[in-house]
């Protein structure tokens, strides 16, 4: 599979505090096109934006998953390297696609179907021995935190990035643990879960305030990352203020430099890739 970058668009139905205010509904999504419109406009004038695929309010992650991210978990287990990342203003639903819901099969996430879906290749392959490897880390005020520490440990001194020329960009001191399925996977991601920043805004009380990689090596070695990037957020609507608004320039300045180096990878024709402007980026470079 040749180095590809795929943008895909959900869109999410209202929730109750949008129902609530009454507010309206000014998009529409088509094939893989997303028409938007100024509601005192009306929907006669929309602004068209065309994707790769787009998904309505009414979709489910399990045809999500079939669909897109499907292939590049099979990609993985034939020795490429593939990341999934969700993106989005804080509240728009990036975690309900990545972990999903528990008592709704068809919108189990996106980790939980990527784990079944690997443990259930490995098992059917004959004459190959796997070994699956995984770690998770978070970025918190460009800072790296191993969340798979004991609490003890945590909030020690933060991971480093170091980069050589046959490993490519490591993090010396990251913990690493052996997986046998895909139950062992869910275990290690609760357990780091709990340890995330997670703080509260006007527009999401429970607001990832880090961007996470959980990443799963599979020797022959391939990696999957699995990334729940922190929401992008403006501080007039979120009246963030002291540690909440350093946090949000943090957040926004990684995504910032995400956004410049996936418009340089897709643009093709770019002769530098500015891994370099920020921690997310360049933990995600050889992907």
């Amino acid at each position: 599979m040749a180095e590809n970058v795929k943008v895909i668009v959900r869109c999410r139905p209202m929730n109750k505090r949008e129902i609530d205010l009454n507010c309206q509904c000014v998009v529409s999504v088509k094939n893989c096109v997303v028409e938007a419109w100024d509601p005192h406009e009306g929907p006669c004038f929309p602004k068209q934006f065309t994707f790769d695929s787009t998904y309505d309010q009414d979709s489910t992650t399990e045809v999500i998953y079939n669909d897109i991210c499907y292939p590049l978990v099979e990609s993985v287990l034939e020795g490429y390297n593939a990341t999934i990342f969700v993106y989005g203003q804080t509240g728009c639903g990036k975690s309900f696609t990545m972990e999903g819901v528990k008592d709704n099969i068809a919108q189990k996430g996106v980790i939980s179907r990527a784990f079944e879906h690997i443990f259930e290749a490995i098992s059917v392959t004959s004459g190959i021995k796997y070994l699956a490897l995984v770690s998770y880390l978070e970025i918190y005020n460009e800072h790296i935190r191993d969340l798979l520490l004991t609490s003890e440990k945590l909030n020690g001194t933060p991971l480093t990035l170091k980069e050589s020329p046959c490993e490519g960009v490591t993090v010396p001191g990251l913990t690493t643990h052996p997986v046998h399925n895909a139950a062992e996977c869910e275990h290690l991601l609760n357990l780091g879960s709990k340890n995330r920043m997670i703080g509260a805004t006007l527009m999401n009380q429970n607001s990832s305030r880090s961007h996470s990689i959980f990443t799963i090596s599979i020797e022959q070695i391939s990696k999957l990352n699995l990334v729940d990037l922190a929401g992008s957020e403006r501080q007039t609507k979120t009246g963030a203020t002291g540690e909440r608004l350093r946090e949000a320039t943090k957040i926004n300045l990684s995504l910032s430099a995400l956004g410049n180096v996936i418009s340089a990878l897709v643009d093709g024709k770019a002769k530098h890739i500015p891994y370099r402007d920020s921690k997310l980026t360049r933990l995600l470079q050889l992907v």
